[in-house]
Parts: structure tokens; C-alpha cells; sequence
């Protein structure tokens, strides 16, 4: 087992929304890895959405309303003929974008996506359109998974989207794609100026993105042969653009260096930049034995309260659809053990489904009876929850128990899904579709339970040793 001690010394100073990837000659097994979580102090669910047809006409609303941080109007698109299948972690705020919100997922063909925010420099802020239309960032993660097989499919789908029906920004916003191959990062910049550029991700790279930092030496300083290069695309005048309004002297003898030019400065501390690039050297440093149990370990140290939710997907080229397997920590992961969720899996457990607690709107109104069932069940983002507080109380006390728990569960459910592909696959190899979607079906179900019972132990057993040891602390 491959453990990276610098890692898990930096992550638990890390906050916001945070994506890594790491490409196939550096892993284990030749997969590609993306992992991350999203940072949202929102209700959390996971949802499993099925291929689907779409009759001609049909439309989907996109955007954002009024009461947005940077206001605008909702528009509708044409749907596409065809959606592919899709798992992700979905939320329920984000002030003036309705709910269900994603910040990505993995789909049928292997496609993950991740988003973080990017905030634009202040101009291009201030010149956005009042109010604005267009597609939010939540819009193209989602769009991706149903319409992207690629990573350079997804950014040319969003690019496409983005041309045709605007940005709803909410001051700029990174992307990473990713698939068996290869990763992309698509960049976009407030202003209504349709300014994005994408930058490919290579089988030897490794990239973080958190907090505006972007990966030292990715993205950031273009070539000269921007519109040419094989390993990047842009809108038109992403260079053009810069020049007209003053950012970018081409005679300065300066490269056109992406944050600086577009990005508001400062967003991220050098004291973050530093920390990011050891990551980065640290997972390297582990190369070619990168595999997901490093970065399950590394998301579950970088976890905080406003850490929704945890994902690693294992990317792997050549295997069946339905063994396509993304790793799910239901909650913030410092105190959430990963599930592992095949694109084959037909259903959630209630606990694991949408419920009201933190949920936006909920507050204002009496129980809908339709999920009155629902919210008779625990609910695992609540428990994840329970557990963090009561750890947070006396970290250096209680911390090394949960992850040694967590490490110890996480490896059991990885040791264990070599024989349920296996058994999967004879089912599938047999014609048996229906019955190896169930097989897989339950394994998740499974997984699931005894996740939750794991957490809800250690809560009950910390809390009754805290009020032994420290009691509970008074509200002020």
C-alpha cells in the first residue's frame, strides 16, 4: 500500500472546492485518476441517472435568476436526442441557481468531470452583462455527462454551448475532464466576452486545482502557436481580446501567462501555491504506484465541515460499461469512508438519497408525503456530519481512531472488488444482464450499510466519551 505521509501533513489546510488528476503512466494499474470534492454548505445526495431518449423539441432550462451573486435570467436549450447514464453527488444551493446542483460525476463511457471556482479579474466582473443568460457552471458539468464519450469531446460540447448561448458566471470558473486516456481543463472568464481556454492533461502529468491555483506550468503560460498546438484550445479571441483592452503587450517580451492576465490577482495565497506544488511532487514522487487508495487518503485528510461530499473515479480503458466504478464518500470525507458505485448499479438506498436536512427551501414548509418515507430513514450526509463535530471538538484525541476506522474499511472494500467484478463479469459473459446488475446492485447497497453503521458506531461511541472526558461544550 502506497502512502503519501507529505500529503496527508499539508491537505488538512486546504478549503474550497479541490480536484486532482493524475494520468495513466503514473498510476498502478494505467488508469486515470480524478478525485475531489465540492465545497457547499448544502444538502447532499447521490443520484443515479439513466440513459435516456429525448423526443425532438424538448428543452432543459439553464442559467440563473435574479437573485443570483451576479444577477441574470433563465433561459431554455434544446435537450439532446440522447443522454448517456450518469452518477453524481448532487446539492441543493447555490444562491440563484436552482437545485439539483453538480459539480460533476462519472458517466457510462467514462468520462469524470470536477469543478472548481476561478474567480475573473475585477473588469471583466464588472462589464459581465446585467442581467446575464447563459449556461452555469453546474449547467456543463451536468451536460458533459450526458452528452461527452471524451475529455476533448467534453470541452468541445461546453465550448459549443458556451458560444451559442452564453456564460452564467458567477465570476469564473475551472473544469477538469477526464477519461482513460487523457484530461482536459477548460478555464472560463466572466465579462460575456465568451472567453475560455482548455489545456490538454497528458498520461505523465499530475494537476491540482484549488483556490484559483491551477497547477504549476499548466494552462497558465500559452505558446505562440496557441490556435495550432495539438494540446490546447481557445475561443478566438482569447489573446486578441487581452491586447484590445490593455492586459497583454505582445512586444513586452513577456509570454502570455493565462492568471495573470485573466484572473483576479491574489486569489490564492503563496503559501497555498507552495503547498499545492509539493502535493503535486508528492504524488509524482509515488509514481508508478499511484492508485486510488492514495487519493482516498488524501481527500479524507483535506476534508472540512464544508466539504460535501468525497469522489475518487478509477478510470479504466477497456472494460465493460457497467464496471465502471466511481468511489463516493457520502459527506465530508475527513469523516466519510468511500462506496464504491458502478455505472451498473440501478439504484440508491434511502439513506443515502435526498432528504431535507440542510436542504434549501425545506425550513419554509410542512413534509411533502411523497418522500415522507425518505425522511423516516437515517440519512448518511447527516451522520457523516454528527461524526465531524464530535471529532472537531477533540481532534487530537479522537482523529487518529476515525481514520484508522476509515483507512481500515476503505482497504477492505478495495481488497474485495477484484472477485465482485469477477463474478459480475461471469454474469454478464453469461447473458445474465439483468442479474449481474443486480449482483452489482446489491454489492453497492451492501457497501453502503455497512459504511453508514461504521460511522454511526464511531459517533455513538465518541459522544459517550465525551461527555465522560470533556462533557459537551455549553453554546455561548
Amino acid at each position: 500500500m502506497t502512502r503519501l505521509l507529505p500529503l496527508l501533513a499539508l491537505a488538512p489546510t486546504l478549503s474550497a472546492s479541490l480536484a486532482v488528476y493524475v494520468g495513466k503512466n503514473l498510476t498502478k494499474d494505467g488508469s486515470v485518476l480524478l478525485a475531489g470534492f465540492g465545497d457547499e454548505p448544502s444538502s447532499h445526495w447521490l443520484a443515479i441517472e439513466p440513459r435516456r431518449q429525448h423526443p425532438p423539441g424538448t428543452m432543459i432550462s439553464v442559467g440563473g435568476t435574479k437573485e443570483a451573486r451576479m444577477p441574470g435570467e433563465l433561459i431554455r436549450i434544446p435537450q439532446a436526442a440522447q443522454t448517456h447514464r450518469y452518477l453524481s453527488m448532487d446539492y441543493s444551493v447555490f444562491v440563484g441557481l436552482p437545485a439539483p446542483l453538480t459539480n460533476g460525476g462519472m458517466n457510462e463511457h467514462g468520462l469524470a468531470v470536477r469543478d472548481v471556482a476561478l474567480v475573473s479579474r475585477r473588469e471583466l466582473v464588472e462589464m459581465t452583462p446585467k442581467p446575464q443568460r447563459g449556461l452555469n457552471y453546474s449547467d456543463l458539468a451536468r451536460i458533459a455527462l450526458e452528452r461527452a464519450k471524451t475529455a476533448r469531446e467534453a470541452v468541445e460540447i461546453c465550448a459549443e454551448l458556451l458560444r451559442r448561448h452564453g456564460d452564467f458566471t458567477y465570476g469564473g470558473n475551472s473544469h477538469v475532464f477526464a477519461d482513460p486516456n487523457e484530461g482536459w481543463v477548460l478555464l472560463t472568464f466572466a465579462g460575456g466576452k465568451g472567453l475560455w481556454i482548455a489545456k490538454r492533461l497528458g498520461p505523465d502529468d499530475v494537476w491540482l486545482n484549488w483556490r484559483g491555483y491551477t497547477g504549476f506550468g499548466y494552462v497558465q503560460d500559452l505558446p505562440a502557436d496557441l490556435h495550432r498546438h495539438p494540446d490546447y484550445l481557445a475561443s478566438d479571441n482569447f489573446v486578441s481580446f487581452a491586447i484590445q483592452q490593455g492586459w497583454y503587450k505582445p512586444d513586452s517580451g513577456k509570454k502570455f501567462n493565462v492568471i495573470e492576465v485573466y484572473a483576479r490577482q491574489n486569489q490564492y495565497s503563496e503559501f497555498t501555491a507552495n503547498e499545492a506544488r509539493k502535493t503535486e511532487a508528492a504524488v509524482r514522487a509515488a509514481a508508478p504506484k499511484v492508485d486510488v487508495r492514495v487519493l482516498m487518503e488524501y481527500i479524507h485528510a483535506a476534508g472540512r465541515d464544508s466539504s460535501g461530499y468525497g469522489q475518487v473515479a478509477h478510470l479504466r480503458a477497456g472494460i465493460r460499461s457497467d464496471l465502471r466504478t466511481l468511489w463516493v464518500a457520502p459527506g465530508p470525507p475527513l469523516t466519510a469512508a468511500f462506496v464504491p458505485w458502478r455505472i451498473g448499479a440501478e439504484s440508491v438506498p434511502p439513506e443515502y438519497r435526498r432528504h431535507r436536512y440542510l436542504t434549501s427551501g425545506e425550513a419554509e414548509r410542512s413534509i411533502d408525503r411523497a418522500v415522507q418515507g425518505v425522511e423516516g430513514t437515517r440519512y448518511a450526509n447527516r451522520a457523516v456530519k454528527r461524526l465531524l463535530y464530535l471529532v472537531d471538538e477533540h481532534r487530537d484525541v479522537f482523529l487518529p481512531e476515525v481514520n484508522a476506522a476509515l483507512a481500515a474499511f476503505d482497504q477492505r472494500q478495495l481488497d474485495a472488488q477484484s472477485a465482485i467484478e469477477r463474478t459480475a463479469t461471469v454474469l454478464f459473459d453469461a447473458g445474465e444482464e439483468a442479474l449481474a446488475r443486480r449482483y452489482l446492485t446489491e454489492q453497492a447497497h451492501v457497501a453502503a450499510g455497512e459504511s453508514l453503521r461504521l460511522i454511526e458506531a464511531l459517533a455513538e461511541s465518541i459522544e459517550a466519551r465525551t461527555k465522560v472526558l470533556y462533557g459537551i461544550r455549553p453554546v455561548q
